[in-house]
């Protein structure tokens, strides 16, 4: 693919960025669709984020992806942010407009698509998520949308628990196909309680913390004991995608449940981002395969 002097740039920011697969997926959309663009990884500072915003709209940048430590950073820099983020509290998406950068989070729209596309009622469903970290709140946000029955957030620290559950009292956002604003309603927990929490059906069960990611491959959020009889009704879901599968999954599958990884978060997050930022439909599949085959490259 050449860059030209017409060649329009995307981008990914974050520090650091190298591991990012981002510009795999994206380009390899942009290719299948023909199209006279190109996505780049910039490594950037914390100190440099500003600076880098003016040149991005000095050179025209589209847009651009948004990773750690940038997410909450950058968000005093937009003009414009959408509810969905500011309720998420984070910003990953940004696009150049006339009244400056305006920002909205995919992550929601990425852990969702896998569950919105199951025949499930999900007011029944209790949700317990694993961690209570920004990854924590994209996910909170995902299950009031799909009206989760319950939403239950487990973490370590006391005081990081109070806060993140005081975080949603003045949030109202509307549930997926409504247009009812309703409030986020969670209730959190210490992992002592763990094992009292995920002893029923109809659960779904999401890792939202690093535990299990390379290098350490072998770790799991829960041990085998904790899943023992939940059931083929229940799903688990790792925000994780390296390694593939993780032994939190592993570990799931076998004692029956449903298991999704975190390829397709990634691939959905990017396909909306891609669909904002060029107006058009994303070629998922090609995206996705793109994003396998890399995973596989890495892994072997």
């Amino acid at each position: 693919m050449v860059i030209t002097g017409t060649t329009k740039i995307l981008s990914v920011i974050g520090n650091p960025i190298s591991h990012s697969l981002s510009p795999i997926i994206h380009n390899a959309a942009i290719e299948h669709l023909g199209l006279d663009y190109r996505y780049l990884a910039f490594p950037v500072a914390s100190e440099r984020l500003a600076t880098v915003l003016d040149g991005f709209a000095a050179i025209g940048l589209v847009g651009s992806s948004v990773t750690i430590p940038h997410k909450q950073a950058i968000m005093p820099l937009l003009a414009e942010i959408s509810p969905l983020a500011q309720a998420v509290g984070a910003v990953n998406t940004i696009w150049n407009a006339r009244t400056g950068w305006h920002g909205t989070n995919t992550d929601v729209a990425g852990f969702v698509s896998p569950l919105a596309a199951m025949q499930r009622d999900w007011s029944n469903t209790t949700a317990v998520v694993l961690g209570n970290g920004g990854a924590a709140r994209a996910v909170v946000v995902g299950c009031h949308q799909l009206g989760c029955g319950k939403i239950q957030v487990v973490g370590r620290d006391v005081a990081k628990l109070e806060r993140f559950q005081s975080s949603w009292a003045a949030i109202q956002l509307p549930m997926t196909g409504s247009e009812t604003q309703q409030q986020v309603t969670i209730t959190t927990h210490l992992w002592t309680e763990l094992p009292a929490l995920i002893d029923k059906d109809n659960l779904l069960l999401v890792n939202s913390t690093p535990i299990g990611m390379y290098p350490q491959i072998e770790d799991s959020p829960i041990s085998v004991e904790m899943i023992q009889g939940i059931g083929a009704n229940s799903i688990a879901y790792d925000l994780i995608y390296t390694p593939h599968p993780t032994k939190f999954l592993q570990l799931a599958k076998n004692a029956g449940m449903m298991t999704i990884d975190g390829t397709e978060m990634l691939v959905q997050q990017g396909a909306t981002a891609f669909e904002l930022w060029l107006k058009q439909p994303a070629p998922i599949d090609i995206m996705r395969q793109a994003l396998i085959r890399q995973l596989h490259d890495i892994q072997t």
